[in-house]
């Protein structure tokens, strides 16, 4: 172990299109998007150009009380892009904080609703999600391996188990686990309608938990219940978002639309940090009424609504269409099933979980018993290692190897992604 203590990471000090370089000259594949944001690469001229531009106009001026062009446009374009009915856009920095901005507007919105106001504090989650790093956004998704330190610090949620089936409780087949976790929605909704402010989910795909896909249906039976029983869905969408599942917005896939949004991340290629929360009229019309009654949603960043972050954001949709990004994502999850098929009998690789470029590979002892490495063997983090010998950046969650190339990445490197990867497993399972 003592090879981990001396490692020294490296320092990047430019990019170029998918490539980072660090102060040596050394050039690496950028493998996880650097850190799932990334959408067409680095140093892109169209988004560039238009940062440099907005410079030229106003780097930043406060939303709180003012407006800007460039808010306006993307907070239409992005109610263009999104599901039906999210039509409000509230902007903050992160994807943290546009989860907490969902929170809080939920929790509102039940008190302040024309129709049956009432105090709700209680949100439903599922089992492993993850949703932040705030205190709120750990609340409805907190990970004991993250957030142990912080327990008695939180409000109190209620969590659901999430209905994946590489592992399942004993006694249990696939398909039975897979009811149960259909049957749980609906009774754990039931028994707290009246005390939920929401239902808070990552929509197809569980990003910090190991990439963790849901089944076909799942999505929409979550919409269908939460409907029924009047609670607010939000869609946490800050990592699955901006094309990573294979759509615009994961939503799509099962034609679901939430009652709230949350984007990040993607948002603005990649560039500078930016977020959205966006909701529909009937929430957004809780909060009006005259000043003194007291309606208002007191919630502001600094940087709301950055101009810079903005325009970069609209030149990456831009780039989405001119590009068709979208249809290179396919390409690039196909090549990614086909290549990575050469792990489907590896002795030390218990499953490869994938959606769209979203990919996670699971790292076991033993592939039969799905025993794991002992977690002092640091084994993705050997990976990590290997691949860097490779000259490729991969970064895992515990022993699950995480492959995010960028929705626009070009087919030949994403290969080279793979086989670099599948290389540096066999070498750090084989230590």
């Amino acid at each position: 172990m003592q090879a981990f203590a001396a490692e020294q990471a490296p320092v990047i000090e430019r990019a170029e299109g998918f490539f980072l370089f660090d102060v040596d000259g050394r050039r690496y594949l950028d493998g996880i998007s650097s850190l799932w944001c990334n959408v067409h690469g680095h140093r892109v001229p169209e988004i560039d150009a238009a940062v440099r531009a907005q410079l030229d106009r106003v780097a930043h001026t406060t939303l709180l009380g003012l407006r800007s062009p460039p808010s306006i446009e993307l907070a239409r374009r992005l109610v263009e892009a999104v599901p039906r009915g999210l039509n409000r856009v509230f902007y903050s920095d992160a994807g943290a904080t546009a989860v907490e901005v969902a929170l809080k507007l939920c929790v509102q919105y039940h008190a302040q609703r024309r129709d049956r106001p009432g105090q709700r504090r209680l949100f439903a989650s599922v089992g492993g999600a993850y949703h932040g790093d705030t205190f709120g956004s750990i609340s409805v998704g907190r990970s004991d391996h993250f957030h142990r330190a912080f327990a008695g610090m939180l409000f109190d949620s209620v969590a659901l188990p999430s209905p994946v089936t590489y592992r399942i409780p004993a006694g249990e087949t696939e398909e039975s686990y897979l009811q149960f976790c259909f049957d749980e929605v609906e009774r754990v909704v039931a028994q707290h309608a009246h005390e939920l402010a929401g239902f808070i989910v990552e929509p197809l795909v569980q990003g910090a938990a190991g990439i963790l896909v849901h089944p076909l249906g799942y999505l929409k039976h979550v919409r269908e219940v939460t409907r029924k029983y009047d609670v607010p869905l939000i869609a946490d969408e800050v990592a699955v978002g901006f094309g990573r599942t294979g759509t615009l917005f994961a939503c799509e896939q099962e034609d679901v639309a939430p009652d709230v949004m949350c984007l990040a991340k993607g948002i603005t290629g990649g560039y500078l940090p930016l977020a959205a929360t966006i909701t529909t009229d009937e929430i957004y019309s809780a909060f009006l009424g005259e000043p003194h009654e007291g309606r208002t949603f007191f919630h502001g960043h600094t940087y709301t609504g950055n101009p810079l972050g903005c325009a970069a954001a609209l030149a990456s949709l831009d780039l989405f269409e001119r590009n068709n990004v979208l249809d290179n994502a396919a390409r690039n999850s196909d090549i990614l099933r086909e290549e990575l098929q050469q792990l489907a009998r590896h002795p030390h690789v218990g499953e490869v979980r994938q959606k769209g470029v979203m990919i996670g590979i699971e790292l076991v002892e033993d592939r039969d018993s799905k025993q794991p490495f002992p977690a002092e063997r640091r084994t993705g983090h050997r990976v990590t290692l290997a691949a860097r010998k490779r000259d490729c950046i991969v970064r895992p969650l515990g022993d699950v190897v995480i492959l995010m190339p960028a929705p626009a990445m070009p087919g030949d490197l994403v290969r080279e992604l793979c086989r670099a990867t599948i290389e540096s497993i066999d070498e750090a399972t084989s230590l």
